[in-house]
């Protein structure tokens, strides 16, 4: 019996055997009061199954790690007494920037044990990001990578900081004023009891703080309780599909909410041991080659990372381990999918969630094909609507924002408690009943889910309501094409124009007749209405810390050059 079977009574292939109707019907989440992943998964793991590998860690010179979930457990019960020495208790605020290194999973278990919340981030913050988090979220307590100057842009921050009381570094680092994260872990007891009393940790309690992406304004802080891991059993289970004794290989950075989606909570529910690849820089053909080796059952990257993937040859590399793939992030574009089927004999299934989320929609069940650019179906224990900006709820084939039914006191497993200390943005994300996602989609009259893009990305042109995305899966169909965005420029005539921003794939030279070929393709492929009536081509495009393309920042260069001339 899968450890996951615990909290939902059932297999799921024995919800396979049900109807969609059925199987919301009997989707049903148990669990104490005093629910905590740490203990109530990893500890029972660790005593029932304690060989059973957990972790398979390749650094970025390739040498190679492997934990079992009885070293999970032992490492965390070390990373919680440590933790508890240095008098970090429940309820503090413990930043981690820790890259891909396994110290990561140690850590937040840890810290899981003794009710400590965790915030994760990136090692490219610099010192006036790590000012804004450390005194939006009251840290106490900072554990950093060991690699390049992460310790020295914190220590410009130090000073105006003032709720830091300790900093941790790894890789054994000399650093004046900094304890050494992993000496401390060995010292420590691999024993530890779980609190009890005041201390008792809650399922309703805080379990980690995340920083929203920021791709407008400073990010938000988005918090999830002790539920959270519970809620993606749907993620690693249902939709990574991930093998029992299988090894599944997200790629992402411990710095970002992607990595629990990926590499953690869902995973380990369903006894899948995944990999961690702690390289340097994306390049295709190494990864491909790590997939190979690895023998990786079941993968999810952002479709980006599939092209970039299939620009190697793939018929070099023996790929038969994999038995699922999936992709998130951003929508996926037709030539992406079937270039990737004729390769490996595989379909790509999307899924669609938010930092603010587990996976909401996504293609889960086998008698729902994967089509390319649908984001499937709801998936089991979200109540999902699509509603207008009239608070209808649209018919198939209108467009509406994507609201999951619930009340910041009545929420699915796995949906978050709200933004931390911000009344502005709870009050618009939380009304009428629903969380209101910020995106928007249609939906056909199989209430398969399309996306369109966030609200602030459609554009609006004499009229019509184009989706970005759209747009952008167009213009990848063109062997000319790398990476695109697609925006809105203000027009005094139509509203706004259609922009392509474009990088080109090597070979290819930027230049008028170009710009043509690119929008006669784009009239000739889809409704004529959408194409870009501007082309611009550019390097590269501004993205964030997390690779999503920042095109509030494209609009924003535009409006000032408008306003400039």
């Amino acid at each position: 019996m899968a450890i996951y079977e615990k909290f939902i009574g059932r297999t799921r292939e024995s919800f396979y055997n049900l109807s969609l109707n059925e199987a919301r019907e009997q989707y049903k989440i148990t669990y104490p009061d005093d629910f905590n992943f740490a203990y109530d998964v990893i500890d029972v793991l660790g005593t029932t199954k304690p060989n059973k590998e957990a972790l398979y860690y390749i650094s970025n010179d390739k040498k190679e790690k492997r934990f079992t979930f009885r070293d999970m457990m032992t490492y965390s019960s070390k990373a919680a007494n440590y933790f508890t020495s240095l008098g970090i208790k429940k309820g503090d605020r413990v930043l981690l920037v820790l890259k891909r290194s396994y110290l990561f999973w140690f850590a937040m278990l840890g810290l899981h044990k003794i009710g400590a919340v965790a915030i994760q981030a990136t090692h490219m913050l610099k010192a006036s990001d790590y000012v804004y988090r450390c005194n939006k979220a009251n840290i106490k307590a900072v554990i950093l990578t060991g690699d390049g100057d992460c310790t020295c842009h914190f220590d410009e921050a130090l000073d105006s900081c003032p709720t830091v009381k300790f900093r941790l570094v790894t890789k054994h680092k000399k650093v004046n004023g900094w304890l050494d994260f992993e000496q401390g872990l060995e010292n420590a007891s691999d024993s530890f009891d779980r609190p009890e009393g005041k201390d008792k940790i809650m399922a309703t309690d805080t379990l980690i703080v995340a920083f929203s992406s920021g791709t407008t304004g400073y990010p938000k802080m988005i918090e999830h309780d002790h539920t959270y891991p519970l809620g993606h059993i749907c993620t690693g289970v249902f939709w990574h599909r991930v093998i029992d004794g299988g090894l599944h290989f997200t790629i992402s950075d411990t710095g970002w909410l992607k990595s629990l989606w990926g590499k953690f909570y869902g995973q380990w529910m369903g006894e899948s041991s995944v990999l961690v690849y702690d390289f340097e820089k994306f390049d295709g053909a190494d990864i491909l080659s790590v997939i190979e080796k690895a023998k990786v059952t079941t993968l999810c990257v952002p479709p980006t990372m599939y092209r970039l993937l299939l620009l190697n040859d793939i018929t070099k590399y023996d790929l038969t381990s994999l038995k699922h793939c999936c992709a998130a992030g951003e929508a996926l574009n037709a030539e992406i999918f079937n270039t990737w089927k004729e390769a490996t004999g595989l379909e790509i299934y999307e899924g669609f969630g938010q930092t603010e989320t587990t996976i909401c929609l996504g293609t889960l069940y086998p008698f729902t094909k994967p089509v390319p650019g649908f984001m499937g179906l709801p998936v089991l224990g979200y109540d999902i609507e699509l509603i207008d900006s009239d608070g209808n709820i649209c018919m198939p084939g209108e467009a509406g924002e994507i609201c999951i039914k619930a009340t910041m006191d009545n929420r699915p497993c796995g949906l978050f408690k709200g933004y931390y200390q911000d009344d502005a943005a709870n009050e618009k994300a939380w009304k009428g009943g629903y969380y209101h996602t910020g995106d928007e989609a249609n939906r056909d009259e199989h209430n398969f889910f399309h996306y369109i893009g966030r609200n602030d990305d459609v554009i609006k042109s004499s009229g019509y309501r184009i989706g970005p995305f759209e747009v952008d899966s167009v213009l990848l169909e063109h062997p000319a094409v790398l990476e695109v965005a697609v925006t809105g420029v203000p027009d005094a005539i139509r509203g706004f124009n259609v922009k392509a921003t474009i990088v080109l794939r090597k070979g290819y030279i930027a230049s008028d007749e170009l710009a043509v070929e690119l929008q006669n393709h784009v009239k000739n492929t889809t409704a004529p209405y959408k194409y870009p009536r501007i082309v611009e081509f550019v390097q590269e495009l501004p993205k964030t810390f997390n690779g999503k393309i920042r095109r509030g920042e494209i609009r924003q260069k535009d409006m000032e050059k408008q306003t400039d001339n």
